[in-house]
């Protein structure tokens, strides 16, 4: 069957009940062996014991905090529970599709069910070129229909009412820079002063700020968070999670709850690259803007003066009266009551930046230039988040009405 990995003959041996069933299983591996997908000798792995393995040693270590945390979500929440017990090189696209429909039976998005769904596929696609499998199973499922929530952008009349009603706040610069320049929450609330350049009025997008999960530093996680341990799952009437569905129980070896250990590490804000090389961006800035960012300047300065000793010197151009960066919850709870005072339908935050890029579509900014200004990689982001307004519709019905009837 090819080489072992210390270099010797790789030979199967079969043992099987009649004479055909040994010639139909030395075909398979014939059959393997020369389509190249040779599946490792020994016993296979569990979904349980491959997706751990995946998860920790392999996929934890090499994506970002975020990509990490909804891969352990799938992982632990989902696959493991539902299909851990299969073999890794038996499990069938069937056993995936039936979770997925179990999901969506269970009250969860088909979002959610996707995020599973991708998560598999490159975990088994890991599995897949390791040889511990022959083939990806779950390129062959299918995932629930995913249709895409038609976002629109804020209209002008609706960005200005925004804008007047944030410059009344404190802080409310920091939504002027969200609606005009349509950066991401992460880094705006992230920017400091010394990446301001003053002789050229321009901003410097580098760095992003994040909530991250908390990580045990004692010896024994599960212990450790002993008490917090979820040992049942809820009741019919359950009130506590109205929201979202009941989490499940704790798996035996649960070793979560790391917010509470006393010798935590690595969690809370934390400061991060943006989310690539092209997100690495300057942005020149309109006067009007850059006279803003001074003006908030000098109210933070009465601020530092105010608080005294309180103030925990950052650097950070949007801050607590005490100086400390901003919570991103907090700030999302922020947007909403802006929202609710201005007058204007409910959005998501990450909407301003649609806006934001729309607003370049309909001034006509070439593409190239957009990308940059958005700190996007390829083209396709611009369709992704440039959109056509109403004003943009009236607009082109305008033109054609003047050009087919008014000539």
């Amino acid at each position: 069957m090819g080489t072992r990995d210390d270099g010797k003959p790789d030979r199967r041996h079969l043992q099987r009940r009649t004479e055909a069933e040994v010639i139909d299983a030395v075909r398979e591996l014939e059959k393997q062996r020369d389509s190249g997908k040779v599946k490792k000798p020994g016993r296979a792995w569990t979904v349980e014991k491959w997706l751990t393995h995946w998860f920790e040693n392999i996929a934890a270590p090499s994506v970002r905090h975020k990509a990490a945390n909804a891969y352990r979500t799938a992982v632990y929440r989902h696959l493991i529970p539902n299909l851990g017990a299969h073999r890794v090189d038996r499990i069938e696209p069937e056993h995936f599709e039936k979770l997925y429909a179990k999901m969506l039976t269970s009250g969860l998005k088909a979002g959610t069910a996707h995020q599973v769904h991708r998560t598999a596929r490159t975990a088994f696609g890991e599995a897949l070129r390791r040889g511990h499998t022959v083939r990806n199973p779950v390129e062959l499922a299918k995932p629930p229909r995913l249709e895409e929530a038609e976002i629109e952008p804020f209209e002008a009349d609706e960005i200005g009412q925004l804008l007047v009603t944030a410059l009344s706040w404190r802080n409310g610069v920091r939504f002027v820079l969200a609606l005009t320049l349509g950066t991401r929450q992460g880094e705006t609330i992230g920017l400091k002063w010394s990446r301001l350049d003053r002789k050229h009025k321009a901003l410097r997008i580098a760095k992003q700020l994040q909530r991250q999960t908390w990580k045990h530093g004692c010896d024994n996680p599960h212990k450790c968070g002993a008490k917090y341990h979820k040992a049942n799952p809820c009741k019919e009437d359950c009130k506590r999670h109205q929201r979202k569905p009941c989490p499940p129980p704790c798996p035996p070896d649960c070793m979560s709850h790391a917010r509470w250990c006393p010798k935590r590490h690595g969690g809370g804000l934390v400061e991060v690259d943006v989310k690539s090389h092209a997100g690495k961006r300057g942005i020149v800035l309109p006067d009007r803007l850059y006279d803003l960012l001074i003006a908030h300047e000098e109210k933070q300065a009465k601020e530092r003066e105010l608080a005294g000793s309180e103030w925990h010197e950052g650097d950070w151009m949007f801050a607590q009266p005490n100086g400390k960066p901003l919570d991103p919850r907090r700030d999302l709870d922020e947007w909403k009551a802006l929202l609710e005072e201005a007058g204007v339908r409910e959005a998501r935050l990450h909407d301003a930046r649609h806006t934001a890029a729309t607003v370049l579509l309909v001034l006509g900014v070439p593409e190239r230039a957009v990308m940059e200004f958005m700190g996007w990689s390829n083209t396709a982001m611009a369709k992704r988040y440039q959109h056509i307004t109403g004003a943009l519709r009236r607009d082109i019905a305008d033109r054609l009405n003047g050009y087919l009837w008014e000539s």
